[in-house]
């Protein structure tokens, strides 16, 4: 390359990185879409030596530009160099004509990298007239100067297929470097008054103070909603509703954690714990609060002390407040409520009740033990008695109940005649005189778990055979169904009719035939033990 090209070249590499360092701090405001770029350039041409011949010269040039996007623009450029030739010396002025395609990258701090191609036109005057068609590479960086200007500097390589610069009509290869100032026109960013990066002709809020966060209409955004603006906004993340500063930072005069403004009780004593709503909390409920309580497990109810304690007045483990008995003698035990205990309920408490499992509504003296009552005079107390109702002079079993069987001489138990219970006439609907007098029977077969019975029907010998023998089975049925509904097993009784066949008085005489219309238990043998 010619000595001087090199020098242009070196002096523009110095001006780039100058430039580089000087503008690395400024914003570009150059190269947005639908820019127009004004520019003008020097250049410096090393011509090829073989096919061109020509000497290599400065020259002088401009282009205008427009940016289609922020990465492509055409441009249409032109530069003029005056020159001669390589052999006779003699002087040709060359013209330069381009139109290049540009594909821009984004800005760095070492400007805005560009790589462009199209098409060149060169025409010779002078020594030498003719014209030459070509193709062209550039590379370049655009450094903006601040506002909207920009300084350009650039490579070129120029393709010029069968120069009419070439004796033999071959390619010729051209290298050379550019660079100049650009003013950028139209488009880029527009003019903002409150410098918050939204045009005046958008803003909606053109007065906004500097600093302050915008929306797209410039209108400045308060995300804590606190009255100051964001981006001014030192404590960014203020609960809604609580009263700040001019930097936007809340206070809290009861240094409670709960800012002024959303604390709800703003005169919290120093210590206590707060709710989110800035409210002393009290979690045993007795009126000291939490974090002053130096007994914070205090039960609901209890009588407490400044420091939030419980008292037990007569020591029995039951705080006052609580304690239903408060004057128990000490040592005493209690329950929950403070009150002596009476785990058997009959009204002595423990420690005095020299008979503590008394059985439930059993009458006891003073020292808990059970008063033996006979009401029936069966000789069973009536806390045993199962039949408490025994008529007078009645053999009872072991608890109070009816003997139901009378065994004879021979060891033969003799049937049981049910007196006493009765049916409606002609019918085997019980009478309700009957049910005290079942009832009994069945606690005492309910007593004696291993005795089976017959319940067997009997009928006078009034009216037709086959309705006495009906009407006695039925009333067998009863007797049965009544006494398996007070509990005796189904399968301990039997149910049969003998009609008239087992009269055991005459059925000559009115009273004769009432002793024959009856219902009798007898004896079975045992059921199976289990």
């Amino acid at each position: 390359m010619h000595t001087l090209t090199v020098k242009a070249l070196r002096s523009a590499a110095g001006l780039l990185l100058s430039t580089v360092m000087l503008t690395a701090s400024l914003k570009a405001q150059v190269a947005n879409p639908w820019q127009v770029e004004l520019g003008a350039f020097g250049t410096g041409i090393k011509y090829d030596s073989d096919n061109a011949a020509l000497a290599s010269k400065f020259g002088a040039g401009g282009r205008l530009g427009l940016f289609l996007s922020r990465i492509f623009s055409l441009e249409a450029s032109g530069d003029y160099t005056q020159t001669e030739e390589s052999v006779s010396a003699a002087s040709v002025n060359v013209s330069r004509l381009r139109g290049t395609l540009y594909a821009n990258t984004r800005p760095t701090m070492l400007g805005r990298v560009y790589l462009g191609a199209g098409y060149s036109r060169l025409y010779y005057r002078g020594a030498t007239d003719g014209e030459d068609n070509g193709m062209h590479l550039v590379l370049g960086d655009l450094l903006s100067l601040g506002g909207r200007t920009a300084f350009r500097i650039e490579g070129l390589m120029e393709f010029l297929p069968s120069s009419v610069r070439s004796l033999t009509n071959s390619t010729a290869i051209n290298f050379g470097a550019a660079a100049g100032l650009s003013i950028f026109a139209f488009g880029g960013p527009p003019r903002d008054s409150d410098r918050d990066r939204v045009a005046n002709k958008i803003d909606e809020c053109p007065d906004t103070p500097y600093g302050a966060s915008v929306d797209q209409q410039g209108c400045p955004l308060d995300g804590d909603i606190d009255g100051v603006f964001d981006g001014l906004d030192q404590c960014p993340d203020t609960p809604s509703g609580a009263f700040v500063d001019a930097l936007g930072c809340p206070s809290d005069t009861d240094d409670d954690g709960v800012f002024d403004g959303v604390d709800v009780c703003p005169n919290t004593p120093a210590a206590a714990e707060v709710d989110p709503n800035g409210c002393p909390t009290d979690g045993d409920a007795d009126g000291v609060f939490d974090g002053l309580d130096q007994c914070p497990n205090t039960p609901r109810g209890a009588t407490v002390d400044t420091d939030g304690c419980p008292s037990d007045s007569d020591r029995d483990g039951v705080f006052d407040g609580i304690d239903q008995c408060p004057a128990t003698p000490f040592g005493m035990t209690v329950d929950e409520q403070g009150c002596p205990t009476d785990a058997d309920g009959d009204g002595v408490v423990n420690d005095l009740d020299q008979c503590p499992n008394t059985p439930p509504g059993a009458e006891v003296d003073a020292t808990g033990c059970t008063i033996e009552r006979d009401t029936d005079g069966d000789g069973i107390p009536d806390g045993r008695d199962r039949c408490p109702n025994t008529a007078p002079g009645q053999n009872v079993d072991a608890v109070g109940c009816p003997i139901l069987f009378q065994i004879s001489d021979e060891g033969v138990a003799q049937p049981l005649v049910l007196r006493g219970v009765n049916f409606e006439t002609g019918r085997s609907a019980l009478t309700q005189d009957s049910y005290a007098i079942l009832n009994e029977v069945a606690a005492s077969l309910l007593a004696n778990a291993d005795v089976r019975v017959e319940v067997a029907g009997h009928t006078d010998i009034t009216g037709p055979m086959a309705l006495n023998q009906r009407l006695s089975l039925e009333r067998a049925q009863a007797v049965k169904a009544y006494l398996a509904r007070q509990g005796v097993e189904p399968s301990r009784m039997v149910a049969r009719g003998y009609g008239p066949d087992e009269p055991i008085a005459t059925n000559a005489t009115v009273a004769g035939r009432a002793q024959n219309r009856r219902v009798e238990l007898k004896l079975l043998e045992e059921a199976p033990r289990q």
